[in-house]
């Protein structure tokens, strides 16, 4: 536990205060308006449960001042970010959304749908409940708006070819890629297509309108028809967005439905009385908090990773968060152009639309509950009976796997798999290439992979900086795929470290056998077990993790291996050529007279990948690029040294 500072060395002043535990990693970051007073208050007789089990487990407290409440803040935000501790609360999305992305960085922007919202560069609409409803949207808005929506490499090939796609002849693209549009006119294409997007409706319906009438008082029939049915596509998108408000109305909506533990939070994003998107969270409440602090805490983090253009000139909330002046600043300066309200649901339209984001929080919620007290029991049941049969002193909270992979010795790979909780955490998985190494020695390969990993956990330790990095966290559990042998290497590498109180296990395909050190016959497990389904589970990951990588690493070589025998094609132009058509096989499939067309692949060459690739021989070609040459040496080089070779 740790123990309380002396008063007189805190300061009055605002900051941010972290508790770390006996490993350094922080616990809980929070805030305050004066250090001193909200510091001792964790210190106080009347303290709530869980901020006594916080204050029990940490073993250290630290604190950073700052000029005023807002840099306060931010720091707040920025530290739980960056090191998530346990007793923050933490959004968790309920799923994965998908939104509608326009690149604005391109040459030439696109059009795609994406669940990934950390490309820089583009701009963002949604998010949207369901993926087709967002694929029918953007099908009908090609109608009007016809940017391109392929991938970059598709894009190149028919610039390459001077031939467009089958979009641009049933008029869903402008086909840039051919120059039937230039880079004005495409630039106007996608600034309408942005403006549609973020609410501004009336006016491309009013423009289609009027060019849809002069196309037909001119008695151009055919241009006027397109004209009418991009109209009718327009209306029906337009129409398919529920009007919540007045067309001046820029809000987001947030609704919460919740117990002592849990809270779902669900979000509607109104753009010019439209709701344009919705997204859902649920809250593990690990830290005690008032309902005006919840809110203050759900504000944090929706807004704090929030781009300018995200964010709405309102914020409506069922109550109000505590320091509602020192809130709204925080938004301010998130959005930058203008001040943001935080405003209560008074009565009327809002108070409705407010009661419409809560049953949705509500249902959601509910869902929730009945997912999440099935999975809990299931685990809780699984770890219990896994720390029974085990005889180990606490439930195995988190368990590490390691797994060796290999084919006749080569591309020898180890792999890393972790559950915490009893479920699957992949951000912690690690693999390694073993380096060390001569030949077909699983128990080589096993000891120098744990060795790796054991002495990063060690010296990240003793650093004293341990949040962030790859092997802060040691396991409560250790297993390893195999019998004795390689449970034998598994407990010399932790004695080595004096790690001796993880406990380790070995578990043997064959007959699903349970190895512990100490005992001469296994440990059987019964086949129904919820504890061997565990073991199982975090096994096969494991395995499957290595067959992965390994395979990787020979699909990579045998590239390599095939493309270096071509007299002439020498790394920069190898990797060009993997870069144009992503692997061997659809090389392959190109004719001799395509590979010729390379504009910057000599004729020669080209002739010689052909023929290597299709089992002929190799013309006559200059020396240039050879196996004798330098830089075919280099890549020698760098293939006897064990170095990861990149094409």
């Amino acid at each position: 536990m740790v123990t309380r500072p002396p008063p007189g060395t805190i300061p009055t002043g605002p900051g941010s205060y972290q508790f770390r535990d006996r490993d350094g990693r922080f616990i809980y970051v929070g805030k305050a308006k004066s250090l001193r007073s909200r510091i001792s208050s964790y210190f106080g007789s009347q303290v709530a449960p869980r901020t006594k089990q916080m204050v029990e487990t940490a073993t250290s407290i630290e604190w950073i001042e700052v000029r005023n409440e807002v840099e306060a803040l931010f720091l707040e935000y920025n530290l739980i970010k960056e090191h998530r501790p346990r007793f923050n609360i933490d959004l968790m999305d309920d799923k994965s959304y998908p939104y509608l992305a326009v690149t604005l960085s391109e040459e030439w922007p696109s059009a795609m749908v994406t669940r990934d919202k950390t490309r820089k560069g583009s701009r963002y609409f949604g998010p949207y409940a369901h993926a087709y409803a967002i694929r029918e949207t953007l099908d009908l808005l090609l109608r009007t708006f016809p940017v391109r929506t392929c991938t970059n490499a598709k894009f190149k090939r028919h610039q390459r070819m001077g031939r467009p796609c089958l979009y641009a002849h049933i008029e869903k693209c402008a086909a840039p890629c051919v120059a039937s549009i230039d880079s004005e006119g495409y630039a106007s294409l996608v600034g309408d297509l942005v403006s549609f997007l973020d609410g501004e409706t009336a006016p491309v319906l009013d423009r289609l309108t009027k060019e849809m009438h002069d196309a037909s008082e001119s008695l151009d029939f055919e241009r006027a028809a397109r004209l009418r049915d991009q109209v009718l596509s327009v209306r029906k998108i337009v129409e398919r967005q529920q009007m919540v408000g007045d067309e001046s109305e820029d809000l987001d909506v947030i609704g919460i439905a919740q117990d002592e533990l849990e809270a779902s939070v669900q979000v509607f994003y109104v753009r010019r009385g439209r709701v344009i998107g919705r997204k859902g969270f649920v809250v593990d409440k690990v830290e005690p908090l008032t309902p005006p602090a919840f809110i203050s805490r759900i504000l944090e983090q929706l807004y704090g990773d929030a781009s300018a253009s995200d964010m709405p000139s309102e914020v409506l909330v069922p109550q109000q968060p505590d320091d509602r002046e020192l809130y709204e600043e925080f938004l301010s300066m998130v959005r930058s152009t203008g001040k943001v309200r935080i405003r209560l649901a008074r009565g009327g339209d809002r108070r409705d639309l407010l009661a419409t984001v809560t049953r949705n929080a509500e249902d959601a919620f509910a869902q929730h509950r009945l997912r999440r007290s099935s999975d809990h029991n299931a685990r809780a049941k699984a770890l219990t009976a896994l720390q029974e049969a085990l005889g180990l002193v606490e439930a195995p909270l988190r368990i590490e796997c390691f797994d060796i992979s290999n084919l006749q010795g080569s591309e020898i790979v180890a792999s890393m798999t972790v559950l915490e909780d009893g479920l699957a955490k992949p951000s912690d998985y690690r693999r390694f290439k073993i380096r060390h190494q001569d030949g077909q020695d699983d128990f080589a390969a096993m000891e120098e992979a744990l060795t790796r990993r054991f002495h990063r956990y060690i010296e990240e330790r003793d650093e004293g900086a341990r949040d962030g990095r790859r092997f802060a966290y040691p396991p409560n559990l250790l297993v390893v795929d195999g019998g004795k042998g390689q449970l034998n290497v598994a407990v010399r590498v932790l004695e080595e470290f004096g790690l001796e109180d993880i406990a380790v296990v070995g578990l043997a395909k064959r007959f699903e056998e349970v190895f512990k050190p100490g005992l001469s016959e296994p440990i059987r497990i019964p086949r129904d077990s919820e504890a061997l389904y565990l073991l199982q589970r975090v096994r096969d990951e494991a395995h499957r993790f290595a067959i992965t990588y390994h395979r990787q690493l020979r699909k990579k070589n045998l590239t390599l291996s095939v493309l270096d025998e071509v007299p002439g094609l020498g790394p920069a132009r190898r990797t060009k050529l993997l870069k144009e058509y992503r692997s061997v096989k659809q090389i392959r499939e190109k004719t001799e007279a395509e590979l010729v067309a390379l504009p910057w692949l000599p004729d020669t060459v080209a002739r010689a990948l052909y023929m290597r690739l299709h089992g002929g021989g190799f013309p006559d070609i200059a020396p240039v690029g050879s196996v004798d040459s330098p830089e075919n040496g280099m890549l020698r080089e760098t293939e006897a040294s064990g170095e990861e070779l990149k094409p």
